[in-house]
């Protein structure tokens, strides 16, 4: 059981279960499945003086989506401290690319060499996870939602702005693949 737990899940067996997760979600209890929103639950629930928008039963419409939250990051810690390690599986052709930017540790998850408390110290560094993650928040906020709400739900229940969002999440994946991301890690 243990090495099935901990071994990697070929997609035709992840996937379908979780597109199977989003109709037993709106089936038995009529929730929406997403992780974003739940900023606006931790909002409601810590924020002493908050705005009109906030002031909900936010226990009621959100507390469960709270609960899966934390599983998901209690399941990552136990995952990258108790779990064998796992490297993530990258084409050659990437490799050299990556390499070629000046990237070398290509182990773990992501690039320790972008990804790490001593590369925040760095411009590459800062530019990736401080400006880059105001991007991706500023992003979701303006989308209504997150890759996971648009493409896993939004999709599942044929919404077309969950369809427009995907387009353009893809989309700007690809410019900042082929246009930014070299001029930021490469530092051209």
């Amino acid at each position: 059981m243990s090495g099935w737990l901990s071994s990697t899940w070929p997609w035709y067996v992840a996937g379908p279960i979780i597109g199977l997760f989003v109709p037993a979600l709106l089936l038995i209890g009529n929730k929406v499945f997403g992780i974003s929103g739940n900023l606006s639950h931790i909002c409601a629930a810590v924020l002493p003086r908050k705005p009109d928008f906030l002031r909900y039963n936010w226990r009621e419409v959100g507390l469960w989506n709270l609960v899966f939250l934390a599983g998901v990051l209690i399941g990552g810690f136990l995952a990258a401290h108790i779990g064998q390690p796992h490297d993530v599986a990258i084409s050659p052709a990437t490799q050299a690319a990556l390499t070629h930017l000046g990237v070398h540790d290509l182990s773990g998850v992501a690039p320790r060499e972008i990804f790490s408390w001593s590369a925040l110290l760095t411009l590459r560094g800062f530019i990736s996870i401080v400006i880059g993650g105001f991007l991706v928040g500023f992003g979701t906020a303006y989308a209504g939602g997150c890759t996971s709400g648009h493409a896993i739900s939004g999709l599942a229940n044929f919404q077309l702005p969950s369809l427009i969002a995907v387009i353009g999440f893809f989309a700007g994946g690809l410019a900042a693949t082929y246009f930014i991301l070299p001029y930021v890690i490469g530092g051209r």
